[in-house]
């Protein structure tokens, strides 16, 4: 989503509610704000060490936004899924691009702010907007929005409650879909093994 979309503070609404998805803490060129922590919230770089980073190949993603560089790295993405849980991710359009061509079953979700007056009362409510802040957001968010075609989901944030809910029903779907069932293939053939014996032993039966 556009920044004030929402996409933060559903993904640490899915994060407190559900205990199968982890989140893969993003590394950033910009300061801390007031109650982010080193390694929590992001991995607070130098330019010089993320460009490193980034020349040794560690990005799924890299981008700059709003002046500044971010980036996924790769580790963090397989550290999460070795837990056996689902990564999510909070990232602009640029970074969505790439980390969907490192991760092809990656599952793509655009937030959409109901309105651009909600938009950006939203922006203004965080206090951390100057004039000049807010501009660079706003054009960001036009380029944004030409994007969202290229996602599977899109769900409009006009409550908060009412797209966590449809953000985690789109979690619950595709857990379930053919693709991502672990040895679905072997459990068929299993299933339908049993069944040919069974067959097999009833019409065996002579009444």
């Amino acid at each position: 989503s556009p920044s004030g979309g929402g996409k933060t503070t559903i993904a640490r609404m899915l994060l407190e509610r559900r205990q199968d998805v982890g989140y893969s803490v993003s590394c950033t060129t910009r300061a801390a704000r007031p109650g982010e922590h080193e390694g929590k919230d992001y991995f607070f770089l130098s330019k010089d060490e993320f460009e490193s980073k980034r020349a040794l190949d560690e990005f799924a993603e890299s981008a700059i936004v709003h002046g500044n560089l971010y980036g996924t790295l790769r580790s963090e993405v397989l550290r999460v899924l070795a837990s056996g849980k689902h990564v999510i991710m909070d990232i602009d359009v640029q970074g969505a691009r790439q980390f969907a061509r490192a991760f092809p079953e990656s599952v793509l979700v655009f937030l959409l702010p109901p309105s651009t007056d909600v938009l950006i009362d939203r922006l203004r409510a965080r206090q951390t907007e100057d004039h000049r802040k807010l501009l660079v957001r706003l054009r960001s968010a036009r380029e944004e929005l030409r994007e969202v075609g290229r996602y599977q989901y899109v769900v409009v944030n006009d409550n908060l409650e009412r797209a966590y809910t449809q953000v985690t029903s789109i979690v619950d779907a595709e857990t379930v879909r053919h693709a991502r069932l672990p040895l679905l293939e072997e459990r068929l053939a299993e299933l339908i093994d049993a069944l040919d014996r069974q067959i097999h032993e009833y019409s065996s039966i002579r009444t």
